[in-house]
């Protein structure tokens, strides 16, 4: 079986994002990029269900700027993916742009019997890259996806639906599967794991050399942060006097009465 793994690079949670000069980008230079949380969960069970099928591969990829992709890549090689391939674009291909450029690639190397992706990415929440690949591969399609089932014919997967329910689905090869948290239990990358994927040869492919239009179908407007919350305001008095003030507070300031 031949298995890829679509990884993003998305800005650390714990970073703090400023808006660029430009007002309709954010300001890269102290930003630490890790791999979308999401992916995690994709590359893991890529290596699961490789590891369970006998002659199985799996292959990374990643979309970006040729200086900033690479990390996402050795740490899915460390965690045990056999080959990654990065695609050198340009900052901030939409989804379509990056869909065309990762199915082009995808198809040039023999195509895949199953592709795995998170189910969306943190830094925009878009989750549509997953299924605009499917639509130009042909393939089959699930997100939300809690469990996989590898069977002869496809895959037995089951996917989370609203009101807590789960759906059991079953979709035939080549598939395209948006993981979500829950599928599994991503592991650490091991310091042998670490040590091989530094020695790894990662290949790497220029989009402009696959000739897929890479022009926008989206455009952004603006960009601006969420007001600060306003402080923590504590009441004193006793609990009659308390209560007294919080019930005006809420009438008079929030409106909520």
């Amino acid at each position: 079986m031949k298995i890829f793994v679509c990884v993003k690079q998305v800005p650390d949670t714990e970073t703090k994002v400023r808006i660029a000069a430009d007002g309709l980008s954010i300001d890269n230079t102290a930003i630490k990029w890790v791999m979308n949380p999401y992916d995690e969960f994709a590359v893991e069970e890529a290596i699961k269900i490789r590891d369970l099928n006998a002659g199985s591969q799996t292959i990374v990829i990643g979309l970006g700027p040729k200086k900033r992709v690479p990390d996402s890549l050795r740490t899915a090689l460390a965690m045990g993916c056999d080959e990654a391939i990065l695609i050198d674009a340009p900052e901030n291909l939409d989804s379509l742009a990056t869909a065309r450029c990762l199915a082009k690639v995808i198809g040039q190397e023999g195509g895949a019997d199953l592709i795995l992706n998170g189910k969306l990415a943190i830094d925009d929440n878009a989750s549509a890259v997953s299924q605009m690949i499917a639509e130009f591969l042909n393939c089959a399609h699930a997100t939300v996806v809690s469990k996989i089932s590898p069977s002869p014919e496809g895959f037995e997967i089951e996917r989370d639906s609203e009101g807590g329910t789960k759906e059991i689905v079953m979709v035939k090869k080549p598939a395209v599967l948006g993981a979500n948290k829950g599928l599994n239990i991503p592991r650490y990358a091991s310091l042998p794991g670490i040590m091989k994927a530094k020695k790894k040869v990662i290949k790497e492919i220029d989009s402009a050399s696959l000739g897929v239009d890479l022009s926008p179908r989206t455009k952004i407007a603006s960009l601006e942060l969420p007001p600060e919350k306003p402080p923590v305001r504590l009441i004193s008095g006793d609990v009659a006097a308390q209560v007294q003030e919080l019930v005006r507070s809420l009438r008079d300031e929030a409106k909520v009465l």
